[in-house]
């Protein structure tokens, strides 16, 4: 069968090529492979900014941002035909306390896996094998907008995280800033609209999709210095990885704001913030600031409710480019109109 493969930490090296079939021992139910969601992380792997291959092997499929369809179910209770979507996330072998209860995302000695990023085979390929308790049923009549559930889950385990920390004092926020439309800033809006928050979104696109996509929402496009909106937001919700943005969120935040961050920046960005001014503003002004990544099987399940609440035009104005897999290379090279890059193996 074919996948989309790289070599770890060599740039340069993705290919679409010959692979073996999908091993049963990855997992017994067997899924035809129908889209696969490209994001910044994909890129950077690509790029050889990071990645592990599956031990003794120096190639790695990618993907992380799964839809498919049932071949072979397998002893599992899923039915041919239907649309699932591979949890990314493996707990470690130990297991540390968070994964043995099933809460792999926070994974306290980092020996967990990941399709597609860490050592185990990513959905970039036209078969793949899944775990029954690491597949996600998916409605069939999102099509192909299934794929948008694991960036969705992104936000949903950052809203839980925002609520639970929002119960440590009396809390009734009414305004939410989202840093960055990418896609986890759009799918961030999405998510405060729907709880009835006021939004905002700042990000530096003065044309193309983003300030449209926006408005449709019910909330409110920005461009230019944070500081120039007059807003003080109870919650920022930070989606570019830009230090100077979270310097700037912390001073306009309102005290006892929460600020989650869920950007990374560049690895070698100068170090332009003092940590002490951070402090400073953390301390004084009671503000609760955190970072999330990954998330567990209850977040696809919250995911999945939003992708359900929204407006099916708006989630497919989101995809703004559909490759075949012949063309992967071409998907991991971002353009600035790009808000999510899908590539395509089947219809759904």
């Amino acid at each position: 069968m074919r996948a989309v493969t790289t070599a770890p930490g060599v740039a340069g090296s993705v290919r679409l090529e010959e692979v073996p079939e999908p091993d049963v021992s990855q997992g017994s139910v067997l899924v035809e492979a129908l889209a696969t969601g490209v994001c910044g992380t994909d890129a950077e792997i690509a790029g050889g900014g990071y990645g592990w291959a599956p031990p003794g092997r120096d190639r790695l499929i990618l993907g992380h941002e799964s839809l498919g369809r049932v071949i072979d179910p397998g002893p599992s209770g899923f039915a041919v035909g239907e649309h699932v979507v591979g949890v990314v996330r493996r707990p470690d072998p130990v297991p540390c306390p968070n994964c043995a209860v099933g809460e792999w995302d926070m994974c306290s000695n980092g020996l967990y896996t990941e399709r597609g990023i860490k050592q185990a085979d990513g959905f970039m390929s036209e078969r793949w094998r899944i775990e029954p308790d690491y597949a996600v049923r998916v409605d069939k009549n999102l099509g192909i907008l299934g794929v948008l559930l694991e960036p969705t889950t992104v936000v949903a385990k950052a809203w839980e995280h925002i609520v639970a920390i929002g119960g440590r004092t009396f809390w009734d926020p009414d305004t939410v800033l989202v840093l960055g439309a990418g896609p986890i800033g759009l799918l961030a809006a999405l998510i405060a609209v729907e709880h009835g928050v006021e939004t905002h979104v700042l990000d530096r696109a003065t044309s193309g999709p983003k300030p449209d996509l926006v408005s449709q929402l019910g909330a409110t496009y920005h461009t230019g210095p944070l500081a120039d909106l007059g807003l003080n937001p109870d919650i920022v919700v930070e989606c570019t990885g830009v230090v100077q943005l979270v310097r700037q969120a912390l001073e306009v935040a309102s005290p006892g704001g929460i600020i989650c961050l869920t950007g990374v920046g560049p690895p070698a960005a100068p170090a332009m913030v003092s940590a002490a001014a951070l402090a400073t503003d953390i301390v004084l002004k009671n503000i609760a600031a955190f970072g999330t990544v990954n998330a567990n099987r209850r977040h696809y399940y919250r995911a999945a409710k939003v992708l359900a609440a929204a407006d099916p035009a708006w989630l497919e104005q989101l995809i703004t480019r559909r490759v075949p897999a012949e063309d992967a290379e071409a998907a991991l090279q971002r353009t600035p109109e790009d808000i999510k890059v899908v590539v395509e193996f089947a219809q759904p």
